[in-house]
């Protein structure tokens, strides 16, 4: 599928939507179209990173130990069970270059990286579609495509759906995958959002040595320009992947960072409390105003108006209430480029509670025109 330039890639992309419908640059907005925790860094960050700065005269260790061992601590694995990657983006190319010249089986509507990743590294890509109107999956027709040497992407909570394959669902694939040669990539980047909480499924890597995960510390700590993602799997395929990683991928001040954010735990509370007290009240809120929700199990929401208010095409009618919303001063994500989609969607993202409200204001108003 071929991506309109003039519809960002990812979200947090103001300035070409802001060209694309005549807006100055310094159009006021609120960002709910990229999926970072709302409370903002932890505040001992700042001093940390500071500190940290000495050590830029020299290497990172070639093996961040401290890191990847907080993260196996945290997880519950062996240290060599991981990867300490440049992002999720990292992780999910490195495992791609693995696999090059194969097959992947992508479940769609989903992360765009993976098909990127694939088409980087020649990897032939079939797509199985989630189920609308709730956008499930159906088990039968994904083992379809399962064959020998097949990597099978999942998201989990899924991007942009916010929705969540049962843990079940989850085993039962792994065994049809492993008895049939597959392995089964699942990205977990928005795990740490799930209501109600819902713990990681790195302890089914003792059990099924075909699960490859991919975790992102970027999204919950809301530091996406420092680049910190990391990657669980058999001791003997994170050695592979290891050995074709480019040498220092992750800069000294983001291996720095690892150990004391995973440290954390009143920051992890405080999010908690923040999504058990205005994730239920935002969907609410969406459904009130006469959007259709997709009930999220993560930090944002996919929405759509009723079909019936614009001549009952889906795009028209999301395309329209994105341009009502941008010119409000609120940024949505658009969803042209997710197969399945097509521009018949907003995501939204949940943030702290004055924007939440300003943005069901704005919804509220463009429904009084």
């Amino acid at each position: 599928m071929t991506q309109d330039a003039r519809w960002p890639s990812h979200g947090g992309q103001a300035a070409p939507l802001l060209a694309r419908f005549g807006l100055p640059l310094d159009h006021s907005l609120l960002d709910f179209s990229a999926n970072l925790n709302p409370l903002g860094a932890p505040q001992w960050v700042s001093s940390r990173l500071a500190a940290a700065i000495e050590g830029l005269d020299s290497y990172p260790a070639p093996d961040y130990r401290p890191a990847r061992e907080a993260i196996a601590r945290e997880a519950g694995v062996a240290v060599e069970q991981v990867l300490l990657t440049n992002g999720g983006a990292e992780a999910i190319f490195l495992t791609a270059a693995a696999h090059a010249g194969g097959r992947a089986v992508i479940v769609q509507p989903t992360f765009n990286e993976y098909a990127r990743a694939c088409r980087a590294f020649d990897i032939a890509v079939d797509n199985v579609c989630l189920i609308p109107p709730d956008f499930s999956l159906d088990p039968a027709s994904l083992a379809l495509s399962l064959e020998r040497g097949t990597l099978l992407f999942l998201c989990r909570p899924n991007n942009p759906t916010a929705t969540l394959l049962p843990r079940e669902t989850i085993e039962q694939l792994l065994t049809l995958a492993a008895l049939r040669g597959s392995r089964v990539v699942i990205d977990e980047a928005f795990i740490d959002f799930v209501t109600p909480a819902e713990e990681s499924l790195a302890p089914l890597l003792a059990r099924f040595d075909n699960l490859i995960l991919l975790r992102s510390l970027t999204k919950l700590y809301a530091l996406p320009g420092l680049r910190m993602g990391y990657l669980l799997a058999s001791e003997s395929l994170v050695r592979q992947l290891q050995a074709t990683q480019p040498p220092w991928s992750v800069n000294h001040l983001a291996a720095e960072l690892v150990a004391p954010l995973l440290a954390d735990i009143d920051f992890l509370a405080r999010t908690q409390q923040w999504l058990n007290e205005e994730h239920p009240r935002l969907q609410a809120g969406l459904t009130a105003e006469g959007l259709e929700v997709i009930p999220s199990r993560a930090n944002f929401f996919l929405v759509r108006p009723p079909l019936e208010t614009v001549d009952g095409s889906a795009s028209i009618a999301s395309a329209a209430l994105f341009e009502q919303l941008l010119r409000a001063g609120i940024l949505a994500r658009h969803t042209h480029g997710f197969p399945g989609l097509d521009g018949g969607w907003l995501r939204l993202a949940l943030r702290e509670r004055d924007a939440n409200a300003r943005l069901l204001a704005a919804l509220s108003e463009r429904r009084e025109v």
